[in-house]
């Protein structure tokens, strides 16, 4: 059949197309700006008639979309979350409804394994994504969100593509022919954005101890958030610098824009920067499609540690929420509750580790709460995100702190002088 026939004849409605997923179900979902609000809409529709019972969806990092939809507090119970990295959706609805907590399951693993944990530990019924438009030769790219999706979408028994005309055409491993799907939705909606906000002046200044820590030719991974972006900025006067990070971002597109990163120097994909997921604003989605200079992969491969070690001089920054005087770090848990998730912190400070010349900076300011609170701290208060066996530098807004080779003792001594001043006596009576 032409590609075209195919395309038409697997066209269909959402409501349509939710209505292929029927009974107890597992789901897998697209994520961040790959999130697909017509059809999620249809299934939230489905589950508040009672069509759905028990609709268990996985996924990481929602969006907006999904709490407007399937994540509605109504629905919770009928909807099972099975959430593999918690954002300030899941935050929000576990602050204002004190259910919704009991219902959102949290599900441990590292962005590392998340497709495997999809394709060998869930039977998944449906895989659910927005697709970049099909090409002349039958093809979809999964846009912003190779990750797991791309694994989860070939082992699901059915396969549903959202087509956006906002969503990029993203070059890489893993597109998608219109033979690989069951049913085929259109709608025309702007991608989810996220930008800036203001950064206070210890944001600043850690930013401006990590940029001294990067030369050129260093291979980058660079974490979400406020604090990585500000790093991004001041190293424009580099050179050669390449990107291997499991998130793209307007910030790292600017070093590419500006001439500071050419990839010459590495030894995966030379030329190409590389990432398992994006995510940004209108311009930089724009940016994104066609871009020869970008290269999109499953998260199995740009998130193996094996894989990143083989670029020299990878450098990973990322953030954390609390350092013990042994450097453990936890970056994921606050107040008693699950923050986020592991994500990909620990696979790249492996892979950063591993790398010739490379180091893996985990970084914070040193208090929290308006100044009163301490984020290093005696001993954490949640789960180890990042081991004190695989910890590198530690920066606060006072200085840098390189863990390897220090007794614990003499860790414990460098920690307490990150810290800000006016708990550094209290720290010390703690050793």
């Amino acid at each position: 059949m032409d590609v075209r026939e195919e395309y038409a004849a697997k066209l269909t409605t959402a409501e349509a197309a939710a209505a292929l997923i029927e009974g107890s179900c597992d789901v897998a979902i697209g994520m961040a700006a790959a999130e697909p609000p017509l059809m999620l809409s249809a299934l939230a529709d489905r589950v508040a008639r009672d069509a759905l019972a028990d609709l268990r969806i996985w996924y990481l990092h929602s969006m907006e979309m999904a709490e407007r939809t399937v994540l509605r507090p109504e629905l919770l119970g009928a909807v099972q979350p099975r959430c593999m990295f918690l954002s300030s959706v899941e935050r929000r609805l576990m602050r204002d409804h004190p259910d919704a907590a009991r219902h959102i399951g949290f599900v441990p693993v590292s962005f590392s394994e998340s497709s495997r944990l999809l394709t060998e530990q869930v039977d998944l019924d449906a895989c659910i994504t927005t697709v970049s438009p099909m090409d002349e030769h039958g093809f979809f790219t999964f846009g912003t969100s190779n990750d797991y999706t791309s694994t989860a979408a070939r082992k699901a028994r059915k396969l549903i593509v959202e087509v956006n005309p906002h969503m990029p055409r993203v070059f890489g491993e893993a597109p998608l022919h219109v033979s690989q799907v069951d049913a085929i939705v259109e709608h025309a909606a702007p991608l989810a954005e996220v930008t800036d906000s203001n950064l206070a002046p210890e944001d600043q200044a850690i930013a401006d101890i990590v940029a001294g820590m990067i030369d050129d030719r260093a291979c980058l991974q660079m974490g979400i958030g406020n604090l990585p972006n500000a790093v991004c900025r001041r190293l424009r006067d580099r050179r050669d610098l390449g990107i291997h990070t499991e998130l793209m971002t307007p910030a790292l597109a600017e070093l590419m824009e500006c001439g500071a990163v050419s990839n010459h120097a590495k030894t995966t994909f030379p030329g190409r920067s590389v990432f398992t997921f994006a995510l940004g604003d209108r311009r930089f989605y724009d940016w994104l499609s066609d871009n020869q200079a970008i290269y999109s992969l499953p998260v199995q491969i740009v998130n193996d540690p094996r894989h990143i070690a083989k670029n020299d001089g990878v450098v990973s920054v990322n953030a954390t929420l609390q350092v013990d005087l042994r450097g453990a770090c936890n970056s994921e848990h606050l107040m008693g509750r699950q923050y986020s998730g592991s994500g990909g912190q620990l696979d790249f400070v492996r892979g950063a580790n591993a790398s010739k010349g490379g180091i893996s900076v985990i970084a914070c300011r040193s208090t929290a709460g308006g100044g009163a609170v301490s984020r290093i701290v005696p001993r954490l208060d949640g789960p180890v995100t990042t081991p004190r066996n695989d910890v590198h530098f530690i920066v606060t807004e006072y200085g840098c702190a390189d863990m390897r080779g220090k007794t614990q003792e003499e860790r414990a001594v460098a920690l307490i002088e990150l810290a800000h001043p006016r708990f550094r006596d209290e720290l010390a009576r703690a050793l």
